[in-house]
């Protein structure tokens, strides 16, 4: 477990400050959504003050400095870049394109072992 969130906390490479990021994203994403049911759902305006700011400048725009950081160094096309960048409006979004670049080999190591075992499955697929 210890080694797990270790290796969650190494930001050594592109591919590990974008995965960090975008989970970082997505937890103030949550903290917000929380805020936005205690505004709406029980009355308490300022409830969204601080979870939207910290959203804002700790989750949001950070989330969208390091996807272009990272586009070119992980060889990611207009296209990949494009829905990263998208992927950070809806909520957890940045997490499901960040499960998905990883599955599709398109973060570096983080991608190494689950793409091996997709080459595998298509393999299979082939009939080879």
């Amino acid at each position: 477990m210890m080694g797990g969130m270790r290796a969650f906390f190494d930001l050594s490479t592109p591919a590990k400050r974008f995965r960090f990021i975008a989970w970082f994203e997505a937890l103030t994403w949550a903290a917000l959504l929380a805020g936005m049911i205690a505004k709406y759902g029980f009355g308490y305006e300022e409830a969204v003050m601080v979870p939207g700011m910290i959203h804002g400048v700790l989750g949001f725009i950070p989330f969208l400095l390091i996807t272009l950081a990272v586009a070119a160094p992980l060889g990611w096309n207009k296209t990949v870049t494009f829905w990263a960048l998208v992927s950070s409006v809806p909520p957890f979004g940045s997490v499901v394109f960040e499960v998905w670049a990883q599955r599709t080999g398109r973060l570096a190591e983080l991608s190494a072992a689950p793409a091996a075992d997709a080459a595998v499955g298509a393999d299979a697929d082939a009939g080879v």
